[in-house]
Formats: structure tokens, sequence, C-alpha cells
């Protein structure tokens, strides 16, 4: 039987066979970077790429202090103070082999609701230069629709109209922003690395919209000093199951509480405004470009939107996991048609990059075996996803004349799965911040078939456009009367794929 190595910082020197470690020393590493939103993707990410540049001997000056905010964010803490912090990303190719790694660039973690003071004396410390993000899409508080900051959220009214410690990321930015400015010490760079366009755009415009909601003077000052760079972030990463916690004891020996599980492309594109320094993150193989722009949208517009396409309709047939969707050729030509004909006319040049093989290598990417990658995963928070990454394309393609078809029929398939009941008559568990308003809006849609699409928060004028409606509608009633592979294959057929 293996034995076991439960990790820890003493159990650095003595990791199993196949395993590798850090090779610096973690004593004399110091923090440089806060994280908000520590999971899976940031310790397949930003976490790996800055414990590379360590294990070359650099940037052990820009060891990571995660922060959590959110109250399921206290499993996060407990799981990383019980192993030093330590956790192992464990890479899953696709013929099965595993790659486990121990990453030790995160030097410590701060739970916010336990002391939010020690979050902000930790911000404040003129060692920090960098402020990261992974809060998901819908962490920005930005209306789908009009791209403008909206501060209904609780925390944030909590943060704008009392004196008690901050609640949200924002608040803390913000009131360490200001405590900074006070003592003299220089601003941090905030770092978006979630998957909007434009990431740091949208966060510069939305936290000195919070910020000018408390302290205009505030935020004129962060308008000039505080630099917010856009970056590309790619790494399907899954969530951690039970089977894999497992499967590193059984196989490697190694007692991980929170591991994390990845495919091995890896891609992180950057813009390079740090006024207060970075890490080299070049040296790593981090793309440092003066405009992420045409990356961006590439990546949100083929990989994020396939994503998509393939989650509502495989799941309405049937299937349960990503790879599963990319072994089917009918869906394989589906979402090369939908990459080739709809989205990659509507993207700028990419430089550098070869978007038809790009396109071939997502759909490989997406069949890996390894990853078992759910559709339940990629169909969730879809208010905050669709239109961010599909509908600018419709919008697009209604434009100029484009073909909307395969991208509408993606629209048409998260309203019918928003229905809440599959085709075999089960329970699909819709998971939404706006579940009731977009089931309470599909639940209508029998009676009225533009009733999903009417909001405008989400759709802007969509159905609206007699091109857009008319696809839409034909698609929906196809989807309740002959089901989605059906509806799929006609389509297919129709259009040559």
């Amino acid at each position: 039987m293996t034995s076991v190595t439960t990790l820890s910082g003493t159990s650095l020197a003595h990791l199993p066979e196949g395993v590798e470690g850090p090779t610096y020393d973690r004593a004399t590493a110091t923090p440089g970077i806060v994280h908000f939103g520590v999971g899976g993707f940031h310790r397949a990410h930003q976490a790996m790429y800055v414990d590379a540049l360590m294990n070359q001997g650099k940037a052990l000056d820009w060891g990571i202090v995660g922060v959590g905010v959110m109250p399921q964010d206290a499993r996060m803490r407990d799981a990383l103070a019980g192993q030093d912090h330590l956790y192992t990303l464990v890479v899953k190719h696709p013929d099965g082999s595993l790659e486990p790694r121990v990453i030790g660039s995160i030097l410590g973690y701060l739970f916010a609701p336990d002391d939010p003071e020690a979050v902000l004396r930790q911000m404040t410390d003129p060692a920090i230069r960098i402020v990261s993000l992974t809060v998901t899409e819908g962490g920005y508080h930005v209306n789908q629709v009009t791209g403008e900051f909206d501060p209904s959220d609780p925390d944030l009214q909590a943060d704008l109209t009392g004196d008690a410690p901050p609640r949200s990321a924002f608040g803390f930015i913000v009131e360490a922003l200001r405590r900074r400015r006070a003592a003299g010490v220089a601003p941090f760079t905030v770092m978006s690395c979630d998957n909007l366009p434009g990431n740091g755009h949208v966060a510069r415009k939305s936290i000195t919209a919070f910020a000018r909601l408390k302290d205009p003077e505030l935020a004129d000052w962060m308008d000039t000093e505080v630099a917010f760079p856009n970056s590309m972030v790619d790494r399907i990463t899954p969530v951690t199951t039970p089977a894999d916690v497992e499967a590193l004891e059984a196989r490697f020996g190694i007692a991980d509480a929170w591991p994390v599980v990845c495919e091995p492309f890896t891609q992180w594109v950057l813009e390079d405004e740090f006024p207060d320094g970075r890490p080299p993150f070049e040296d790593v193989g981090v793309q440092v470009v003066d405009d992420v722009v045409p990356y961006e949208l590439m990546k949100l517009r083929l990989l994020n939107a396939s994503h998509q396409a393939l989650g509502y309709l495989g799941y309405l047939s049937g299937y349960r996991y990503v790879h599963e969707v990319c072994a089917d050729p009918l869906f394989v030509r589906f979402l090369l048609g939908y990459m080739e004909t709809e989205a990659s006319p509507t993207l700028p040049p990419v430089p550098g990059v070869d978007l038809d093989a790009y396109r071939h290598q997502l759909i490989e990417r997406f069949a890996n075996p390894a990853v078992r990658d759910t559709l339940a995963r990629l169909c969730a928070e879809s208010s905050d996803r669709i239109p961010k990454w599909l509908m600018p394309v419709v919008f697009a393609n209604l434009e100029r004349g484009g073909p909307i078809e395969r991208s509408t029929l993606v629209v048409a398939s998260w309203a019918r799965y928003a229905e809440g009941v599959d085709e075999q008559g089960e329970p699909i568990e819709v998971v939404d911040r706006l579940k009731d308003e977009v089931m309470a809006a599909a639940a209508r849609q029998q009676d009225d078939p533009l009733a999903f699409v009417r909001n405008r928060d989400l759709f802007g004028t969509a159905a609206e456009d007699p091109r857009f409606a008319a696809a839409y509608t034909a698609f929906l009633a196809d989807l309740h009367a002959k089901g989605a592979r059906q509806t799929l294959t006609d389509l297919e057929e129709r259009l040559g794929g």
C-alpha cells in the first residue's frame, strides 16, 4: 500500500516520487500580491505562474496573500491553513496520465470576516504592489446592457453607507487605496484576471464609480494614479471532485484537502501597465503586450461562447460532460460552424495567431476525457456569460448582415434549459444569480415565445429585431417539438455543416 504524505511545509522535503514541489525556500519569499477570489482557476493559473518564477529563483518578493470575502470562502481558509497554504496542482493529460506539482506561491490567506483590519493592514503594506481579482464575471456589478456600474448589491450598499469595516472586494480596495494615499504610499496596481472583455477597463470603471459614490476626491485621484491593466486568461479548470482527492492520495501518496485539476493548456496575455513594478511574467511564458483586446475577444467569442454553445444543447441531448459532447461529430460540426462563420468574422486581427488552428485546438481541448469538465458548470451563471460572450456576436452579425443561426440557437437552448426540466422530464438545477428571474421568464414562453429575450438587461434590443426574433422563435418551437439533437441535426443539414 502506498504510504501517504500529508501536505505541509515540513513534508515538502519528503514528497513522494513523481511529485515535484517548490525548489525555493518559502521562508525567504515575501508577499507582493494580494488576491481576491482564491478558487480553482487562480490556483491553476496566476499562482502557478508566480510559483514557476520562484522556481527559477525570481519574484521571491511577489508571493501571494489570498483574501476571501464570501461566507463560502471559509472553506478555502481552512483547507489552506491546514497545509501551510500549499496545494497540489494536477494536470490531466488526454491519455489519462496525471502530472502533480505542489505549488508554494500562496504564502497566506485572510478570511475577511474574521479580521477586516488584518486585510487592510496587508493591503496598505508598501510591499504589496499588485491587487488581483478572480471574482467571476458578476463580481464587477455591471449592468449587462448599459455597461454602467450597479451599486445595488447589499454588501456594496453596506460599504457605501456605513462606517463599519468593508465587506466587499471593492470596499477593501478603495479603503486600502485611501489609506495608502493618506500615508504617502504609492498605489497598488489592480489586475483583473476574470473573463470579461476589457477586464481592466471594466474594473477601473466599476471600482472608481464605487469610490466616487463614497469619496469623489479619492475617485479623481484613482482615475489618474491607479493602473488597471487588461488581461486575457485561459485554462480549463473544472471543479475538484472527491474522486480527484482520492486519486491524488491513491496514485501519488499525497493527502491534500483541496487540490486543483486542470488541462495542460495555459495562456495569459497581459497588458504591461504596472507603475510600481511586476514579476517578470514573460520569463514563464506570459505574453506581455501593448494591447490585449484582440486576444481577449478571440478567447471570449471562440472559447467561452463555444462553452455556452455546447453546454445547454449538450445537456438537453443527454450528455453530462464536455468531452462526451466533443466526441460527437454533430456537435463538432456545429461548434466549428459557429466559430468559423459567426464568431471569427466579428474579430479584429489577432497578432501571431492562426485562427483556424486555434479553433481546432479548442475542440481538442474540449475533447480531453481526463478533465471531465461538467456541462452543469458551463451552464451556471449564464446571465453573466451569454450577454458578454455571445450576444456581441449576434449584434455584430445583425449589423453587418452576417449569419446568426447557430448563435441564436444557443440563446434558445438557454431559454429551454432555464425551464428547469430536461427532455426526459427530469429536473434541471439552474444555477444563476438571476435564477428566479430567468426561470420565471422561461415559464412564460409557451404563451409568449419572446418572453425570455425581452429582458433588455440581458439581451438589449434583440427581441425587437425581426431577423433574430424569427430565428429564435423557430428554434424554440423546434426544441420543444423535436428536442435538442434533432433541432441541431436539422440546422446542420440546412446549412451544409
